[in-house]
């Protein structure tokens, strides 16, 4: 079976690029005919299509590619199969997804956003991501792990909390940051490093934070990071802290988190969404539970989602768009991993073997060619 996989290539530091690029060398390394390619189009593109002629155009993304990576290909007799998250709402592809052979959602949680938005789900398979576990694992280099805390601001006896994200508004920082106000009245010794990827978006964010921490007397406990980061500076940071926070306000999986817990950190998350399935609470991190569901009636829609102009899209039923932790559950979780190097131990262990188990792309990517070679008669 000659696969072409579509995502952001040459790849991009961000979780979709990562994901195409781990599913791609991954089937590569099994020995299959794959070859990656930008889902944009290009003359390259079109010459993959058109001429190259793979059986099957695995392709990463949400259902606004739909475009790009569905119907493009079945123009050109290429059997589409995505591998999709959901963005808060599924917007006007029902028959386009009904149509499908096979898609691939990377949580349950994923897949009960289409049904609830009216999709027949019952050609869809939920698969995780995959992540490079051999690249992401515990460094044990005391030494580099130090550095790395004195240069963004850590001093020696304190504990270094770590969320990242494109924005770490999203991520739930917010909630964080109203959670260790309340810590820190019990524990003093920690800093708080928020690393965004550098945008206007995040740049917008970052002052709704800043404004929250100082409302809060907190500007000294709070660091801010706006870089572009490589996969592997971003195992030496994971290393550098003591645990990873990320109550994620909507989160389709949480491809940092995973990676946090294969390079053996405790996490610290939301009791919903991506998070719910791939951390296990008490064991491998702490899962809080949903305080507040933020309820939409109506969104506006673009031509790009399949609609024939701009238009507010009104809803039959308000849907779901995104979910707060609750700041007593993060406070008394926080407190937990702060205070008890021995828990952190056991769980940053626990967590490297449930993601080398579990979300290593070796063990990914073979589920999904297997399961799609089944699917599509290629057996």
């Amino acid at each position: 079976m000659r696969c072409l996989v579509f995502y952001a290539y040459p790849p991009e530091p961000d979780g979709q690029s990562l994901q195409g690029h781990a599913l791609y060398l991954g089937l590569k390394e099994m020995g299959v005919d794959a070859i990656p390619c930008h889902f944009k189009d290009s003359i390259q593109k079109e010459y993959y299509l058109k001429h190259v002629k793979p059986d099957v155009a695995f392709s990463i993304g949400f259902w606004g590619n739909v475009p790009d990576v569905v119907i493009e290909p079945k123009k050109n007799g290429i059997i589409p199969v995505p591998w999709f998250n959901a963005d808060g709402w599924v917007a006007n592809y029902k028959q386009v997804f009904e149509e499908l052979k096979i898609m691939f959602t990377t949580s349950n949680w994923v897949k009960s956003i289409y049904e609830r938005d009216g999709i027949d789900v019952k050609n869809i398979v939920p698969m995780h991501i995959g992540i490079d576990t051999n690249l992401f694992r515990p460094t044990n280099n005391i030494k580099a792990n130090m550095d790395i805390r004195r240069m963004i601001g850590v001093k020696d006896n304190e504990k270094m909390i770590l969320t990242v994200g494109g924005d770490v508004t999203s991520k739930g920082a917010q909630e964080m940051i109203k959670a260790l106000s309340e810590v820190d009245k019990e524990y003093k010794n920690w800093k708080y490093v928020c690393k965004s990827w550098p945008s206007r978006c995040a740049e917008m964010w970052k002052e709704k934070e800043m404004s929250l921490v100082e409302e809060l007397g907190l500007s000294d406990k709070v660091i801010f990071l706006d870089d572009t980061f490589s996969p592997e500076f971003m195992v030496d940071i994971l290393n550098a802290c003591d645990f990873y926070a990320a109550p994620s306000r909507l989160e389709g999986f949480g491809m940092i988190q995973v990676e946090a817990m294969a390079c053996g950190k405790p996490v610290l998350s939301i009791n919903k969404g991506g998070p719910a399935e791939t951390i296990l609470h008490n064991k491998t991190g702490l899962l809080a539970k949903v305080a507040e569901e933020i309820m939409l009636s109506q969104e506006w829609a673009y031509p790009s989602m399949g609609y024939p102009k701009k238009m507010i899209i009104k809803f039959d039923k308000p849907k779901c768009f995104g979910y707060r932790a609750d700041i007593n559950d993060l406070r008394e979780y926080t407190l937990k991993l702060l205070t008890d190097e021995e828990l952190c131990r056991q769980m940053g262990n626990s967590g490297r073997e449930h993601a080398v188990k579990n979300f290593d792309y070796h063990i990914i990517s073979k589920k999904i060619y297997d399961i799609t070679r089944q699917r599509l008669g290629f057996d």
